[in-house]
């Protein structure tokens, strides 16, 4: 009778558990999803009607008139997330972090000597659609010249797509790339 009796218990919690974890749990966080859609359905950024990307995902960069995202150890495909591992020790992290300086300094030769540790530096899941403000000042010139616009111009607009850091001390300040190049656009040609 005992084994009966636990067996019946054994039964009554896996139906209740069931009930919570298989059923409640996963309604409520589709609830969740469908009151806050923008942020269930990946932050989709959308242009005449038409999807452009994610403002979760970093994209991969397509031209000297676009600002440029950090580097991606994935190339942005979104596919694969992470980062290439290597230590501050490695030799390959240092080869490959002045093949991007020199890439960048031939790429923004008008662009101030100092380049931000974002630009030479891959995120750690390889998609951070984010970058600092002063790597994306760091790239006015270069997006201005290739616009023919005012770099003065350019540089407002970057300064209006800084978003704060949340609380003001939570994280760092950072520019979405994919919103500051979709207000760009919007900007034209000069």
């Amino acid at each position: 009778m005992t084994t009966t009796r636990q067996l019946g218990a054994a039964l009554k919690a896996l139906l209740v558990l069931t009930v919570l974890c298989g059923v409640l749990y996963p309604a409520a966080i589709l609830a969740v999803g469908l009151v806050v859609p923008d942020r269930a359905n990946g932050q989709p950024v959308v242009v005449g009607g038409r999807e452009v990307g994610s403002a979760l995902l970093g994209q991969p960069p397509s031209g000297p008139e676009w600002f440029q995202g950090r580097p991606s150890a994935s190339d942005s495909s979104g596919d694969v997330s992470g980062g290439s591992n290597l230590g501050p020790s490695n030799p390959d992290l240092a080869t490959a972090v002045a093949e991007r300086e020199k890439a960048l300094r031939a790429a923004n030769p008008d662009a101030p000597e100092s380049i931000p540790a974002d630009a030479l530096t891959t995120s750690a899941s390889g998609l951070d659609p984010d970058i600092s403000p002063a790597y994306a000042r760091w790239q006015v010139s270069r997006v201005a010249a290739a616009r023919g616009l005012e770099q003065t111009r350019v540089l407002r607009l970057v300064d209006q797509q800084v978003r704060e850091a949340p609380l003001g001390f939570v994280g760092q300040d950072r520019v979405n790339v994919l919103e500051l190049n979709v207000a760009l656009a919007a900007l034209g040609r000069g």
